[in-house]
């Protein structure tokens, strides 16, 4: 955590070490925090130093000297100055480095386009290769400041799923509002379907279609990647990034008529809010068939998304139209979103 502020993580563990301590000796702070004791002293010399870390001995004042030699006299004993004075530089510090930076890259960035060798080069950015590709592609995601648009279809050829899922998972941390349109078949297979549910309850906006024209990714509607088509096997995967441009303007478009014409795969809560006795409410698994059913799943692309077999579909979907009364899966929709179940 303190990493952030600029310090080490021997710093840190020793920082940690004193907190819930009065006071302590460099001997019990190299205990606690797992390093030598000569180590411990020369950290708690540099904390002192930068405010951090006050020295005391009672009235003996032989304690700061031996810091400031590098010793850890007997009577030395250190405790923390409060945090919210001693800390507060260092985080005005941070916050001006990343000003400073953000400036530095504005600064390059339109450097970059005004050198580029053809008027073209400012709005298209051609990536080749796999770890290029996967690069750029954690680029968007992480810098994404408050909207991910993207299209999910087909394999993934250059950024592994595991990887896919650690940014979304980042990006949904930072309260960024994030919208997929994902075909029917990307969903296919258990885990995947395990891993779309956790990235629902965490706030993702899900909706299925059949089909996609392209894979793409936008970032807060200011770049896009979109990756190329690989014409032989042996070719390296590629893709373009689109800056500010009307081309990347015809890319959100279509982005938001897919998601008008796409059926929204829904979040199945933990608590199902229905006027009945308990034995008479949907469980979690009936409502996650549910959600797929509504989605346009079918049945037996929905068992193969929740491991389980289709006549379970079959039977969960028969209990689920015995609560509602429902004579057709239309009535059994129009029901639970007037019950509240999704």
């Amino acid at each position: 955590m303190l990493q952030a502020l600029g310090l080490g993580p021997a710093e840190e563990a020793v920082y940690n070490a004193l907190l819930p301590r009065p006071s302590a000796s460099a001997q019990d702070l190299a205990q606690q925090a797992g390093l030598e004791q000569a180590e411990t002293v020369r950290i708690l010399r540099e904390l002192a130093a930068r405010g951090l870390v006050l020295v005391t001995s009672g009235t003996d004042r032989e304690a700061a000297a031996s810091v400031r030699r590098g010793s850890d006299g007997p009577a030395a004993r250190y405790r923390l100055a409060p945090p919210s004075v001693a800390l507060a530089p260092l985080l005005v510090e941070q916050r001006n480095a990343l000003h400073r930076a953000e400036t530095a890259v504005s600064v390059l960035t339109e450097q970059y386009r005004s050198i580029a060798a053809h008027p073209a080069g400012s709005v298209v950015e051609v990536v080749v290769g796999v770890e290029q590709v996967a690069h750029r592609f954690h680029q968007l995601q992480r810098g994404a400041q408050w909207e991910l648009l993207t299209f999910l279809t087909g394999a993934p050829l250059a950024v592994p799923p595991t990887d896919t899922d650690a940014s979304e998972s980042d990006a949904l941390d930072r309260g960024v509002d994030f919208r997929v349109v994902a075909t029917k078949d990307h969903l296919d297979g258990h885990e995947a379907a395990q891993d779309i549910r956790a990235a629902l309850v965490a706030g993702l906006e899900l909706r299925l279609v059949e089909t996609l024209p392209l894979k793409l990714v936008v970032a807060d509607r200011e770049r896009a990647m979109v990756p190329l088509d690989v014409a032989d096997s042996g070719d390296e995967p590629s893709a373009v990034v689109v800056h500010r441009s009307g081309l990347l303007t015809a890319l959100v478009h279509l982005f938001e008529q897919e998601w008008a014409r796409a059926r929204p795969l829904y979040n199945t809560p933990t608590e199902v809010r229905v006027r009945t006795e308990p034995e008479q409410r949907p469980t979690a698994g009936e409502l996650e068939v549910l959600a797929l059913l509504l989605a346009g799943v079918s049945d037996r692309r929905a068992a193969s998304q929740l491991g389980v077999s289709i006549r379970t579909v079959e039977r969960r979907t028969r209990r689920l139209m015995d609560l509602a009364k429902a004579d057709s899966r239309l009535q059994l929709g129009w029901h639970a979103a007037r019950a509240g179940w999704l």
